[in-house]
């Protein structure tokens, strides 16, 4: 079996308990990249001046066929990953996706699928990908703003087919959707009340993500990060807000629900209080390779393995030698790792956020 690897690997077998990695983080969740393209070019991600239309993205031939998706899932979950969540890119450019979630619906142990899209394709596949196993939505909105979308799309959307996305979904049973917002100071940050005042009440979950500096090219600088504290502080000040507990460990959204009853709002605070601690996420990309962090440098190529033949024991042994090496914990050093110049990471579309 060819395996390809910056470190020798000697084989072992599959272990039916989760691996901890060098800080004794189990391996949990599973975030599948199925595809690098977008149909936006939003600046903190894909920017249009490093992405125009002549980007040469994977070709088909680069990406993983949903069979081998299916198959490294299949290894994964033999390790202990319980959770598996679909991302791009954009996830809905990956032509028949509900078939490879009804795929993933059928391996035992799974116990939840969910995805992460903009939105704008969910009026023409909510159905179908409700009606083929997947139990969540998140869909990404940083404002509700026309002029402010285009700007954070890239002039490629319109927020109102966001909001069509969103209708689409809850008509399909998607009735608790989470709305992922990236707040950038003097970009959308003045905007937030309005969101959260928009879906308070519908049973869909607001969650404010602060700025982060994913992948070489969004031009990150840290006074534009809005620190999660300042906007709880902004909310609870209309809307009186009262902490909840997480709902598992690991949770990366600090949760907070209205005191009137009217739901919830949540916080991720990668830059300003780091959860590296309790981080059980392993990425794997489109191309195949196998991410243990979203800031990593380098991934694993699995697909090599796979294509050359691979047992399934043998894909479960790779994913466990690689997890039980992982040291990651980049949002925790983010200020000395910087200081020291290392900056370069995967890039955010092709491992999701």
């Amino acid at each position: 079996m060819a395996v390809s690897s910056d470190i020798p690997i000697q084989l072992v077998s599959a272990s039916p308990a989760p691996p901890h990695d060098a800080l004794a983080r189990p391996l949990r969740d599973l975030r599948i990249s199925v595809i690098d393209r977008c149909n936006f070019r939003c600046p903190y991600c894909m920017p249009e001046d490093q992405y125009a239309q002549d980007y040469e993205f994977l070709s088909k031939d680069q990406r993983l066929r949903f069979e081998e998706i299916e198959r490294l899932a299949r290894a994964f979950v033999a390790q202990g990953v319980r959770k598996l969540r679909l991302t791009g890119g954009e996830p809905l450019l990956r032509r028949d996706l509900p078939h490879l979630i009804e795929m993933l619906a059928r391996i035992p142990g799974i116990e939840d699928i969910a995805m992460t899209t903009n939105g704008v394709l969910l009026p023409k596949f909510a159905q179908a990908l409700r009606d083929a196993g997947l139990h969540r939505l998140t869909v990404s909105l940083d404002t509700l703003d026309a002029a402010t979308f285009r700007t954070l799309c890239g002039g490629r959307g319109e927020v109102a087919e966001v909001l069509a996305g969103i209708d689409a979904a809850e008509r399909a049973g998607f009735a608790k959707i989470k709305l992922n917002c990236v707040v950038m100071r003097g970009v959308n940050d003045a905007q937030v009340l309005d969101l959260v005042e928009r879906f308070r009440g519908t049973g869909h979950i607001v969650r404010f993500i602060e700025y982060m500096d994913v992948g070489t090219v969004n031009h990150w600088r840290g006074d534009m990060v809005v620190p999660s504290a300042e906007l709880i502080a902004r909310l609870a000040a209309r809307w009186p807000l009262e902490p909840l507990q997480p709902n598992y460990r690991g949770e990366v959204a600090e949760r907070y629900r209205f005191a009137d009853g009217a739901g919830e709002v949540g916080f991720i605070s990668s830059v300003s209080q780091p959860f590296c601690g309790d981080c059980s996420r392993a990425r794997l990309s489109a191309d195949g390779k196998l991410y243990t962090c979203l800031f990593a440098r380098l991934g694993y190529d699995l697909r090599e393995s796979l294509r050359a033949g691979a047992s399934d024991e043998e894909l479960a042994a790779l994913i466990t030698q690689r997890w039980t090496r992982r040291t990651d914990r980049y949002s925790e050093q983010r200020a000395e790792l910087r200081a020291r110049g290392e900056q370069k990471h995967v890039e955010m579309f092709a491992v999701g956020g």
